[in-house]
């Protein structure tokens, strides 16, 4: 099966854009894998499929898989890179849309200078919805993690997060301690864990370890998770720039019951065909 693609990345988190809706496709995990591998297929952190709606006050629905080949709720960097991707394709003409995914409804907005902003939605801090095992829901929670307890906070975008405060992101043991913690028994859907180094009530940087994947250089909805808790804890104002190793988003949340709102860009690399 001859399939046309376009290679997509919002602040070098990189995508695989497939249209389903122009072409009829057939995706097993395997196919997947093979797609986002970087030696013998395209190469991307996850793979984006474009279909029809659903429900009738929807645009789009998009379905978004990992590189291991697994489904998951949300991804706040494909979403952006999701409506450049359906214009650019000429499949709507529209600059804001309703957008459906397995996490809920989504509504973007294209600006200029190859801007998008996503409204996520608010964020979900019971346990039980993230899902995450606590008895009760808390600001913060402690994490065993190799004998040594962590300091948590546990936030859903549509997606499981953890957020860890740190005193310098650039000697975080991410790829350890994040890797344990992704796959942590009280995270029963896997996590993504966010590294949160807080510059001032207005900066902040982050590096996160994505569940499926491993680090990447930047995660739309692990920065909003960051953001959440980190205003949670009183650390932040309502509007943060969060800088990630792929570049900065500019994350605005006004509180609890609120939604959450991103900005930043989204890019597209080339177009090709691939034979899956």
């Amino acid at each position: 099966m001859r399939v046309k693609f376009s290679k997509m990345h919002g602040l070098g988190n990189d995508f695989v854009m497939l249209d389903g809706i122009s072409q009829r496709l057939k995706l097993s995990p395997d196919k997947i894998r093979r797609i986002a591998d970087r030696r013998i297929g395209i190469g991307c952190d996850q793979v984006l499929l474009v279909e029809p709606p659903r429900e009738p006050d929807a645009d789009f629905r998009y379905r978004i898989f990992n590189a291991d080949g697994g489904e998951v709720e949300n991804c706040g960097n494909g979403a952006r890179c999701f409506a450049r991707f359906v214009r650019e394709r000429r499949l709507t003409g529209k600059k804001r849309l309703n957008v459906e995914t397995a996490a809920g409804m989504l509504q973007l907005n294209v600006l200029e200078n190859d801007q998008v902003s996503v409204d996520m939605g608010a964020p979900v801090l019971e346990p039980e919805q993230i899902p995450f095992g606590a008895d009760r829901r808390a600001e913060s929670y402690p994490l065993e993690v190799h004998d040594e307890t962590y300091t948590i906070g546990a936030v859903s975008m549509g997606n499981p997060h953890a957020v860890l405060l740190v005193d310098d992101v650039q000697t975080a043991p991410v790829t350890s301690i994040g890797s344990s913690i992704e796959t942590h028994p009280r995270f029963p859907q896997k996590v993504n864990v966010g590294f949160l180094q807080i510059d001032s009530r207005s900066q902040a940087q982050l590096r996160v370890f994505e569940r499926g994947v491993g680090e990447t250089l930047a995660c739309g909805t692990g920065a909003c998770a960051a953001m959440v808790y980190a205003h949670l804890r009183g650390l932040v104002d309502n509007q943060v720039e969060i800088h990630l190793p792929g570049g900065a988003l500019t994350i605005h949340w006004s509180g609890p019951g609120q939604p959450v709102t991103m900005t930043g860009p989204a890019m597209t690399v080339f177009h090709g065909q691939i034979i899956i």
